[in-house]
């Protein structure tokens, strides 16, 4: 199975809505992906198999030096193969040639050996407030 990647890659709204509903166990969402990376984002990844979209993270940032992993989502026929751990990898290197000086990321408990054990995240105190 040969995938691609791709920063600022090409992509469907409609199909990144498909992934994520699937990704989020929710209702396909109504966003338009391409207004809102552009506007927020210093980049994305896209990874691709046949050229399905079967992997995407976003990469917000704060103009200087903190970039924010969003939206990381693998399709379910192609977990745990490794997609999720290059898709952040590319973001990683992405947000040090840009300059960023950290990245940072929220996840939920089970998600811990992904972050933590297979991307190198480093556990840390945050704080977050429901608005």
């Amino acid at each position: 199975m040969t995938i691609t990647y791709a920063w600022r890659g090409d992509f469907d709204d409609a199909a990144l809505n498909a992934l994520h509903a699937e990704g989020f166990d929710g209702p396909p969402p109504d966003v338009d992906w391409g207004a809102r990376v552009r506007r927020h984002s210093l980049g994305w990844v896209c990874a691709r198999h046949d050229g399905d979209l079967v992997g995407f993270v976003n990469v917000a940032w704060d103009g200087g030096g903190h970039a924010f992993l969003l939206d990381t989502v693998v399709a379910g026929g192609h977990r745990r193969s490794g997609i999720g751990a290059e898709l952040v990898a590319e973001a990683a290197r992405r947000a040090r040639e840009a300059g960023c000086a950290w990245l940072h990321v929220d996840f939920e408990e089970d998600l811990r050996p992904f972050y933590v054990d297979a991307c190198g995240f480093r556990p840390t105190a945050a704080g977050l407030l429901a608005l």
